[in-house]
């Protein structure tokens, strides 16, 4: 796995092959039994009504799938670990925006002995679940319930333009976290970057980081938090700091077999995506149509399967320990 400062080599065989087609068949798509219980329609998509606007994807069938793609490609970076940090036996944790749940499903099944829970706006976890596990609709932006020092583990990822206020989440996380316990936090950036330049080739790769952080500023929310995440964390208190880089190609485009897959699988995520991400910014706060965001997002999809463009996303994972 190439870290995030090594440069990615190119297949050189890649841009010759087919181009404009599919990364996945229809026959290559997970369906998830739906959940929902309470959603209200904008755009044509089901969004929750708890805390009403303040999240900004919608929460049906078609954007939940994108919680197992996620989830696949983090176990494709770490080499099927669940996690970086350095656990030993945790009697508690807690995983902040769940989401369908995979995560804290997987790392409850790993530690029988272990008390986790999982917390999401959205009620859209799956039955059954194990025994240890057990999920609540929550607000991470509010004041935490638990007790003081309550968790040895609190797991974050991918809640960028989720948090208003992340010196006051980081404070949740610490004070609720008992000495010596960890925090995980792993953030990518809406940034496409690329190191032969051929993103900036593209007009659709080359705007579409700058909008979204444009659309997320008028929302009230930061979309951009990678590149803050390590600060962040050692301005909360946080000691034994250790930040973790990657490169998440969208393509097949990589030489190496495992960030070819990666890659396949991360096109297929924006692919899939870049609809549900960007509706309700580009309609709601940046005045858009409902046919031009699809529009826009076409030509996305058209980046996409041009494999001349050698795009990745820079992945960071933090992981800190409370002082002792």
């Amino acid at each position: 796995m190439a870290s995030g400062s090594a440069e990615i080599s190119i297949d050189e065989g890649y841009e010759d092959e087919r181009d404009g087609s599919s990364i996945f068949d229809d026959s290559s798509r997970m369906s998830i039994v739906s959940s929902l219980r309470h959603y209200r329609l904008e755009n044509n998509r089901k969004y929750h009504t708890y805390r009403d606007g303040s999240y900004w994807i919608p929460h049906d069938d078609e954007a939940l799938r994108l919680d197992i793609i996620a989830h696949h490609l983090f176990l494709l970076t770490f080499n099927d670990k669940l996690h970086l940090a350095p656990l030993k036996d945790p009697k508690r944790v807690i995983d902040v925006g769940t989401g369908i749940g995979i995560w804290a499903s997987d790392f409850a099944d790993l530690n029988p002995d272990t008390d986790v829970i999982g917390t999401d706006l959205s009620p859209t976890q799956g039955v059954p679940q194990p025994p240890n596990l057990h999920f609540e609709t929550d607000d991470a932006c509010s004041e935490w319930v638990y007790p003081a020092d309550h968790f040895d583990y609190v797991h974050v990822r991918l809640l960028y333009a989720s948090i208003a206020d992340w010196p006051a989440f980081y404070e949740e996380c610490y004070n609720h976290l008992a000495p010596g316990g960890y925090l995980e936090h792993a953030e990518v950036s809406p940034i496409l970057k690329s190191d032969d330049g051929s993103t900036d080739m593209d007009e659709a790769y080359h705007h579409q980081g700058r909008l979204a952080i444009e659309a997320a500023q008028k929302f009230g929310k930061q979309i951009n938090i990678q590149p803050e995440l390590k600060d962040m964390i050692i301005k909360a208190g946080f000691e034994d700091v250790k930040e973790v880089s990657y490169k998440w190609p969208i393509g097949e485009w990589p030489q190496d077999p495992r960030l070819k897959d990666i890659g396949r699988w991360n096109a297929h995520h924006w692919s899939q995506g870049i609809e549900p991400w960007a509706l309700r910014l580009l309609t709601q706060y940046m005045g858009w149509t409902l046919d031009e965001v699809k529009t826009w997002t076409a030509k996305i999809r058209t980046s996409i399967l041009n494999r001349k463009y050698h795009a990745y996303q820079p992945l960071s994972v933090v992981v800190a320990r409370k002082p002792l």
